[in-house]
């Protein structure tokens, strides 16, 4: 007999750890979907698993449930998340649980979403089901707080990104602060989140391409959305040449009918923003926009300007700040002390500090 710990076994905690890591393996890559985790066990031993496929669907529960050949009368089903009850672009995953003859449900938290919230207990239980919650609930919570933000606010999660030098300095142009354990990183923020945001300016001095270059995940590059009021990006920029159709979105007000007919043809959206704050595209409605276009999750890479006004408008939920080792004296250099002491302010002392070789990462949430 299993050990107790409270009213979970010691494999209950086992089985929902494994169902945790299913779900982070697929974390931002389910599109506006949570990515979800399921173990199904008989026995005290696991017999299948799955976890919410890429766009959001099959659910986890569809995955694990439906492997050809599989005996799932009697068994037990971990999920990290309460199970959809409501019919949306596919049936609700607790017909699936009791489709498949399972005798006990344990999920970890309740989903928030109002279709489903607090009633696939009350349904299950009609048909005989076992059902517990609350299993790990403080580590999943962490795992969804993105997930939970997005359905309160109905606004993007978003994350920035910065680096800069040991003495707190940006170069004014594409120079590399950060040694390549950090651009991995970096890297791997891209390939988490489905869109990220710059600027013209960051395009034009940097040339970035905004994509992720690990191998094997390059496929799961951001859409690449662009702040450039009165269109000035450059046409030989790497983005403008290299974009994918609907992949590369700018946000604009300008009536340049040949810039904007050049840029159509290099396979970039346009979005006329007529909206405009203190002579600026209004941000904040900006966003909105970008929420309504299911990116949920966005990353922003950019210059001191739009870092440090997103800082004053209170708008991160998390920032990763890289600090490279290199000391920059060049009269070209962009002080960003000020943002720095924004973030510890913001935050509140909310971060952890690791080393990437010797570059340290400042990781704020």
């Amino acid at each position: 007999m299993s050990l107790k710990k409270g009213k979970f076994t010691i494999s209950d905690v086992k089985f929902m750890k494994f169902a945790i890591n299913l779900a982070k393996d697929n974390k931002g890559l389910t599109g506006t979907n949570p990515s979800v985790g399921c173990v199904v066990t008989k026995n005290n031993n696991i017999i299948s698993y799955g976890s919410t496929d890429i766009k959001g669907r099959p659910h986890a529960e569809v995955i694990a449930l439906r492997k050809k050949g599989l005996n799932t009368k009697g068994a037990t089903v971990y999920l990290t998340l309460e199970p959809c009850t409501h019919f949306g672009k596919t049936p609700p995953c607790t017909n699936q649980l009791i489709k498949s003859n399972i005798k006990k449900v344990i999920y970890s938290i309740e989903d928030i979403d109002e279709r489903t919230f607090n009633k696939a207990k009350k349904i299950l239980k009609k048909k005989k089901i076992t059902i517990n919650s609350g299993l790990l609930k403080n580590e999943v919570k962490k795992l969804y707080r993105s997930y939970n933000f997005v359905k309160k606010k109905e606004m993007p999660y978003i994350i920035g990104k910065l680096a800069c030098s040991s003495n707190f300095f940006i170069f004014n142009n594409s120079n590399f602060i950060t040694n390549e354990e950090s651009r991995k990183v970096s890297h791997l923020l891209r390939y988490q989140n489905q869109g990220i945001l710059t600027t013209y300016k960051t395009i034009n001095k940097d040339n970035s391409k905004l994509t992720c270059r690990l191998n094997g995940l390059e496929k799961f590059s951001p859409k690449r959305l662009i702040l450039d009021k009165n269109l000035k990006i450059k046409i030989n920029s790497f983005v403008v040449k290299n974009s994918l159709k609907n992949k590369t979105i700018i946000f604009h007000k300008s009536n340049n009918k040949k810039k904007i007919k050049l840029l159509k043809k290099s396979g970039l959206k346009l979005i006329y923003f007529n909206k405009t704050l203190n002579n600026n595209l209004n941000l904040s409605e900006i966003l909105k926009k970008i929420y309504s276009m299911g990116i949920h999750t966005l990353l922003v890479e950019a210059g001191r300007t739009l870092i440090y006004d997103m800082l004053l408008k209170n708008l991160f939920n998390e920032f990763y700040l890289f600090q490279g080792q290199i000391i920059i004296k060049s009269k070209k250099r962009v002080n960003v002390i000020d943002i720095v002491r924004k973030l510890n302010k913001n935050f509140n002392k909310s971060l952890v500090e690791t080393y990437l070789d010797k570059d340290k990462l400042i990781h704020y949430y």
